[in-house]
């Protein structure tokens, strides 16, 4: 008996060794891909601020006057170092990291809530409306004023005017969040037989976790500036503090050094932030 020469060879079938290293090797190969971009954007980065800062030395080493006006970078990294030398740096940082985190964590918190809650009634959230754009058209440096009447010049006052930059905008991410929801997904669950606490907590609230950490974001730099502001209109110690006291002494590289830290605090923050999303959100982890 002859074998057929027009069979089709047999081939044999996969091992589970050769599926992994299939799917190993894309993995790799994007991973590498990501790595060389950030690499790519990091560097770049770098090179613009390097650029900049080189310009604003050299401009401002070729003309007194606009060295008094705008400062120079080696002046500005002299006064950081001697701001962290004598310690004013880090009770400035501190300080004003205390109460930016304060505010941050209370103007998020009720504002998410109340956010969140008016998902239950549109009646409600309707009527609310116009209070709620009349309160985000104030300038928070024109409630200054009324909130050291109220609260005084200490770290309450603070905390409020940080409180009250964020729980608008936490206010309206997560109702925009809730208000998000897809409909179907809603419908869903009631021919389930859920309640509407049910969907609340299962659907509505992780689906608009997305708008929330949004809004976090947002709202990290609005906290910082509700606490400098404060601190400009009456401290003692904070970053706010030591930018007006320097601004007033026209000493603007001193300015431009506190500026600087606060810029520093920001980020540092905002990165916690992101640190934060990713750990609640896993899901959200996918490869670019």
């Amino acid at each position: 008996m002859t074998a057929d020469i027009d069979a089709p060879p047999v081939r044999s079938a996969p091992t589970p060794v050769s599926e992994a290293r299939a799917v190993r090797t894309p993995t790799r190969g994007r991973r590498w891909l990501h790595l060389r971009t950030t690499l790519a954007v990091l560097v770049t980065q770098l090179l613009v601020l390097a650029a900049f800062l080189g310009f604003w030395e050299y401009a401002t080493g070729q003309n007194k006057a606009a060295a008094f006006m705008f400062g120079s970078p080696s002046a500005i990294l002299k006064f950081l170092a001697q701001m962290a030398y004598d310690g004013s740096l880090w009770r400035d940082t501190s300080v004003t990291g205390l109460e930016t985190l304060l505010g941050f964590f209370v103007g998020n918190c009720i504002g998410t809530l109340i956010g969140l809650s008016l998902w239950y009634s549109r009646f409600v959230s309707r009527v609310v409306e116009p209070f709620v754009i009349a309160l985000g058209s104030i300038p928070i440096i024109a409630l200054a004023p009324i909130i050291i009447i109220w609260f005084g010049t200490g770290l309450i006052s603070k905390v409020a005017m940080s409180t009250l930059s964020v729980v608008i905008v936490a206010l309206v991410t997560s109702y925009k969040g809730a208000t998000g929801v897809d409909p179907d997904q809603i419908n869903l669950f009631r021919t389930l037989g859920a309640s509407k606490f049910q969907i609340f907590r299962k659907l509505v609230v992780p689906a608009s976790l997305t708008d929330i950490f949004a809004g976090l974001k947002l709202t990290v730099g609005f906290a910082l500036i509700g606490a400098i502001v404060g601190e400009f209109m009456s401290s003692s110690e904070g970053l706010g503090h030591a930018i007006f006291k320097a601004g007033s002494l026209y000493i603007i590289p001193k300015v431009f050094a506190a500026l600087v830290a606060t810029i520093a605090l920001a980020l540092v923050l905002t990165f916690a932030v992101g640190k934060i999303e990713r750990l609640l959100m896993p899901w959200r982890r996918q490869p670019r």
